[in-house]
């Protein structure tokens, strides 16, 4: 003889939610109070995983920032160093003595030195040298701190880039903006607290893996905005069904998910459940966000940005956007800088186009967030995985290889100096000769601004404490105020 039915856990919790439902509604209570009141108990519900917040180490200079990744590895001989003694020995061999130690992914040792071909002049009260490829930079040389003695380890571009964002070269640990969030929560209550932008002909190479949250819970991971009236994937409601009817589905699944998280105890029940609530909010923010018509044309024209047009101009303003909504860190991916020569890549070409495409974008938006205030707590980074060479590579067209022991990138706001350069190369700009900065200390001090001591900011995972910057990294006073 068959067993009645007994009901399991799930489907009794399943019950009572209902019948909960059904008095609620008998006695005359709406839908949107339930929702009301399930949100706020979904709310309070999550645990650290999914809330995380401590408390800095100390008093910071900055709440948020906007990291301009320029994937494959801008030329800074072509745009921010000048090197005249390159000029004059320009089509002769490099000095054997200059290429002690040095390693490189492409040339085979009988490339000749190259000089850049564009002009340079000073800007600002600080001097900074530019070239004519940049001239909007100029309008924030004196709002920048420039960093001319940049080095990194590894010289292929998605260990690179995995170094730059996650402090190691391999895949697999968490990237800045997942160590942010994870340490100091997010203000924002209605969009993710790690947002990334991408533009150009292609995704960075490394790919996801540059967003992860690696170890930490997946609630910190790097949220992909996409450009159009879907910003991200899924996030729209089935057709057919109501604002209403998503809410009681958003409750259903969170009373599930909390049933099995007190079942088993997982963690990644708690970032579900907190990412259902997210999803829900963001169905009215994000579109919100993206909606850039609603910007002055004074505002859209100094950025370069046109409404429904994905760009880098468009994503700069973005950023600023996402930052007055409390996101905490945004990154963008704009590709390719990868110059090394050829058809689709070269400097007489290639290097001009996306140079004009993220040139005045960049500076009107440093200068954007001075206007508004919000520079003074935004930390901007512009910068690649690593330079270019002196010597060009052998190629139809003008071309340079990756550079790891000296290149450069800028750092502005959030306490950064101001008009100050920082650091230089030798004469051909193969070698730094003075303040050399390695990314791990970069990283260091980025989260120093922010108020974190980057060796406090750790997460055991497998017996060991692990952190950003690895067991590296030293704080750069000369470049902070």
């Amino acid at each position: 003889m068959a067993q009645p039915h007994q009901l399991n856990t799930l489907e009794q919790s399943l019950l009572r939610e209902s019948t909960r439902r059904h008095f609620f509604e008998k006695c005359g209570i709406g839908l949107g109070s339930i929702a009301l009141s399930s949100l706020l108990a979904a709310e309070n519900s999550l645990d650290a995983a999914a809330q995380q917040k401590q408390k800095p180490h100390h008093t910071p200079r900055a709440k948020a920032v906007i990291y301009l990744f320029m994937a494959g590895g801008p030329t800074q001989l072509d745009l921010l160093v000048d090197k005249p003694v390159l000029r004059k020995h320009h089509g002769q061999l490099p000095p054997k003595s200059y290429l002690e130690s040095k390693r490189f992914a492409f040339l085979k040792g009988t490339e000749k030195l190259l000089a850049s071909s564009h002009t340079f002049k000073k800007h600002g009260e600080c001097g900074q040298e530019l070239s004519d490829l940049l001239p909007h930079f100029g309008q924030i040389a004196d709002d920048v701190c420039w960093i001319h003695s940049m080095h990194t380890d590894v010289f292929n571009h998605g260990p690179a880039k995995l170094l730059a964002n996650t402090g190691s070269p391999q895949p697999g640990r968490p990237g800045m903006g997942a160590w942010l969030t994870y340490g100091l929560g997010s203000e924002s209550r209605d969009l993710p607290g790690f947002v990334v932008l991408q533009s150009g002909p292609r995704g960075p190479r490394a790919g996801s893996s540059l967003w992860s949250s690696g170890f930490l819970p997946t609630s910190f991971q790097g949220v992909p905005f996409r450009n159009g009236p879907e910003p991200v994937l899924n996030l729209s409601s089935p057709q057919g069904i109501s604002r209403r009817g998503e809410r009681s589905f958003v409750d259903a699944v969170t009373a599930m998910n909390r049933l099995r998280r007190d079942v088993v105890g997982d963690p990644e029940i708690s970032t579900r459940i907190a990412a259902y609530e997210m999803a829900y909010r963001m169905q009215s923010s994000a579109p919100d966000l993206m909606d850039i018509s609603n910007e002055t044309k004074q505002t859209l024209d100094a950025y370069g940005a046109t409404p429904g047009n994905p760009s880098y101009a468009n994503n700069c303003l973005l950023a600023r956007r996402l930052i007055e909504r409390g996101t905490r860190f945004v990154q963008l991916y704009h590709t390719n800088w990868d110059h090394h020569g050829g058809p689709t890549e070269n400097l007489e070409v290639h290097l001009p186009r996306i140079a004009k495409e993220i040139d005045q974008p960049t500076a009107a938006l440093v200068l954007d967030l001075k206007q508004r205030g919000l520079l003074d707590d935004t930390i901007v980074i512009w910068g690649g995985e690593f330079g270019r060479t002196p010597m060009g590579e052998i190629r139809a067209t003008s071309g340079r290889d990756h550079h790891i022991d000296a290149y450069s990138l800028w750092v502005a706001g959030g306490g950064f100096k101001a008009g100050h350069i920082h650091g230089s190369s030798d004469e051909l700009g193969l070698t730094v000769t003075e303040n050399p900065v390695h990314v791990h200390d970069l990283n260091a001090t980025i989260l120093h601004q922010l108020g974190i001591n980057h060796k406090q900011l750790t997460f055991r995972f497998q017996g060991r404490d692990y952190r950003l910057t690895d067991v590296h990294g030293e704080l750069v006073k000369d470049i902070i105020t």
